[in-house]
């Protein structure tokens, strides 16, 4: 064999001796997981779970880092300035991936392009939520008192684009009905007003909109899912309640920044999939109201490329904007 040939080969064995152990090494250090909305709401809730599993099956902290506003553009931007090598992610959602691309003028990074999806983690119904001192006490008298009372019912939500907003949009158009938006900076806040009598009702996440249902603070009426939720068993389905079709599930998972290595988003995949699967993580979730739902990551692209056009045409038809 010439001498050029063996040097080279010597030489790739060097490089692949260095980037190798590289890899298998990872990680070494705390990795940062952001999560572009404020604590104490249900994405904060349940990735701090996730978060905690994975830092014991992996040997490193999981440092939640809370950057919320912007309709998830500022944690999500954060994470897109990032390196690649696997120690800064980001939850990303149905906000960040699919409905900011319909309702913003302008969204300052690119999902196919600027992001690494690497898998879903969760799905979550939100409850249909009212406070107790409006006179209504089913989805139909809601409806019929929404219907006489045009524009008077003010609806909060955890922010523009959210399945808060775009979820009460969407019911306003099945039944014909006109409420005010005000968007809030977290959904803590939101439920805070709601509880005081500021805003009238609310379609929220139920991780953070459960416990206060169950505390009495707040009415809840109806479930947003297609089906009755093991966790809250007696609320019916808004479907079932008079509004036939009606569906609106929240769901996210883990995202990186692009051209993040192959190597590591297989590992962190496998990882997910085991701390989802894990009897703490499973029994965290139920009892927020959540469902686990990993998934391969080009099943967690074509969801984000499924929900997009789903919501899109909620966003044209609904006439929904940002307030």
């Amino acid at each position: 064999m010439p001498g050029h040939l063996l040097r080279c080969l010597a030489t790739l064995a060097l490089l692949a001796g260095f980037i190798l152990p590289a890899f298998a090494a990872w990680p070494e250090k705390p990795i940062r997981l952001i999560v572009p909305s404020a604590a104490g709401g249900a994405p904060d809730v349940l990735m701090r779970a996730l978060a905690d599993q994975l830092s014991k099956q992996m040997g490193v902290p999981f440092v939640i880092d809370n950057k919320p506003g912007g309709s998830y553009v500022i944690g999500t931007m954060d994470l897109v300035r990032s390196p690649p090598d696997g120690y800064t992610l980001a939850y990303g959602n149905v906000v960040s991936l699919a409905t900011n691309r319909s309702l913003l003028a302008s969204v300052p990074y690119d999902v196919d392009r600027d992001l690494t999806l690497v898998s879903n983690a969760l799905r979550v119904s939100n409850l249909l939520i009212v406070n107790n001192a409006l006179p209504v006490h089913s989805v139909q008298e809601l409806i019929d008192y929404a219907q006489k009372n045009p524009g008077k019912l003010a609806f909060g939500s955890d922010g523009n684009g959210t399945t808060a907003h775009l979820g009460t949009e969407l019911f306003k158009s099945l039944t014909q009905t006109q409420m005010l938006h005000v968007p809030y900076k977290s959904a803590p806040a939101a439920i805070t007003d709601l509880i005081a009598g500021n805003v009238q009702l609310m379609i929220i996440n139920s991780p953070v909109s459960g416990p206060q249902a169950q505390s009495g603070r707040v009415r809840a009426l109806a479930i947003t899912s297609a089906r009755r939720s093991e966790t809250y068993p007696d609320i019916p389905t808004v479907a079932e309640s008079g509004v036939p079709g009606f569906e609106v599930v929240a769901w996210g998972g883990i995202v990186g920044p692009a051209n993040l290595p192959k190597e590591i988003v297989a590992r962190l995949n496998t990882e997910i999939r085991t701390a989802l699967a894990s009897p703490a993580v499973r029994e965290r979730f139920k009892s927020l109201g959540a469902e686990t739902a990993p998934s391969t990551p080009e099943e967690f692209r074509e969801l984000a490329r499924v929900e997009t056009a789903k919501w899109a045409a909620v966003i044209k038809s609904s006439g929904a904007k940002v307030d």
